[in-house]
């Protein structure tokens, strides 16, 4: 939770010494096309949602570069949870760069026969940078889990 506070208020000191170029994104509509692709287990569309400098953190795990961030969250992490969903606390954008931060819900499904599903929970923070091309794309995610607990 430290490491979110310390981004966010990187954030905010990045995002006042931006300089105006446009037009400012809707960052909700940005990660909701994310976690629908997610959802939808379309690897191809996440991966093209990527930046080339994209940094993954959860806990002591980080991975840092398109390419490893596809293989080793999204390609490995997609087919073991449904149902991604997020409850936004803190955003903010401007022309160049946005972040939504908050908690997340997802259904943690069944490593073998007989196990249980399970549900896990945690905060999670977004951040978005507008790419040389005009397209914005996920640069920063950082993920802060609860230990999974066992569905009924």
């Amino acid at each position: 939770m430290k490491n979110i506070l310390y981004t966010l208020f990187a954030l905010f000191f990045l995002a006042s010494c931006a300089k105006s170029e446009g037009e400012s994104v809707d960052v909700h509509t940005l990660n909701q096309e994310f976690i629908s692709a997610w959802n939808a287990r379309d690897a191809d569309k996440v991966n093209s949602m990527l930046a080339d400098d994209v940094n993954f953190l959860q806990g002591e795990v980080a991975y840092r570069g398109k390419s490893e961030v596809s293989d080793k969250w999204v390609r490995e992490t997609m087919g073991t949870i449904a149902d991604l969903k997020i409850y936004p606390v803190s955003s903010d954008t401007d022309t160049r760069i946005a972040y939504e931060a908050g908690t997340f819900s997802t259904d943690v499904l069944p490593s073998g026969p007989g196990e249980p599903r399970g549900l896990g929970e945690g905060n999670f923070m977004l951040l978005w940078k507008k790419a040389e091309d005009g397209n914005w794309k996920l640069s920063y995610a950082q993920l802060e889990g609860h230990p999974v607990v066992a569905r009924n």
